[in-house]
């Protein structure tokens, strides 16, 4: 696991599997309506149980570049954050991946949480791609971190060893 340390806070990577992450949140690469589909939803959907999605129902949706918190239902993380990122090619897509971003670090220092583990948001069926995911997720989460916040650990969860080299490139 690779990792550097802002203020009071480390920002990690690891390879594997984000709903196996024991954190105080892990992010779903979420869609608008709050659907738990599949790639990260839906693992999150089955590893998670119904729970989560009744409460995503009652939220309802939110916006491209937002985010919302749920429970985490059956799973190690006790909070599931949905991230809403852009689909390539909707415009301002890079704008919007750092809204995503930001906005999930607001909420931990929100709900007074100090770990969050992120999947490579965009990259699956919105066909956004992996380096500048890589690039703005983590200049966003840096510079977040400058700031006065609780949050101490940020984890990168890559599923692939691709993906990880490539954050790992950005990271250092």
């Amino acid at each position: 696991m690779d990792q550097i340390t802002v203020n009071n806070s480390e920002i990690k990577l690891k390879q594997g599997d984000i709903t196996d992450m024991e954190v105080d949140a892990i992010v779903n690469a979420a869609n608008a309506q709050l659907i738990l589909g599949s790639g990260v939803a839906g693992a999150i959907r089955i590893k998670g149980g119904p729970k989560i999605q009744e409460e995503c129902n009652q939220i309802g949706g939110t916006f491209v570049g937002g985010a919302v918190i749920t429970n985490g239902g059956d799973l190690k993380a006790k909070h599931v954050i949905h991230a809403i990122g852009p689909r390539l090619g909707e415009g301002d897509e890079d704008q919007k991946l750092k809204n995503a971003t930001l906005n999930s670090l607001k909420l931990m220092d929100e709900h007074g949480l100090s770990s969050i583990a992120f999947p490579a948001i965009s990259t699956g069926v919105f066909g956004y791609p992996i380096d500048k995911c890589a690039k703005i997720m983590i200049s966003t989460t840096k510079e977040y971190l400058k700031n006065d916040t609780q949050i101490k650990e940020v984890i990168f969860c890559l599923y692939t060893s691709t993906d990880f080299e490539i954050f790992d490139k950005f990271l250092n």
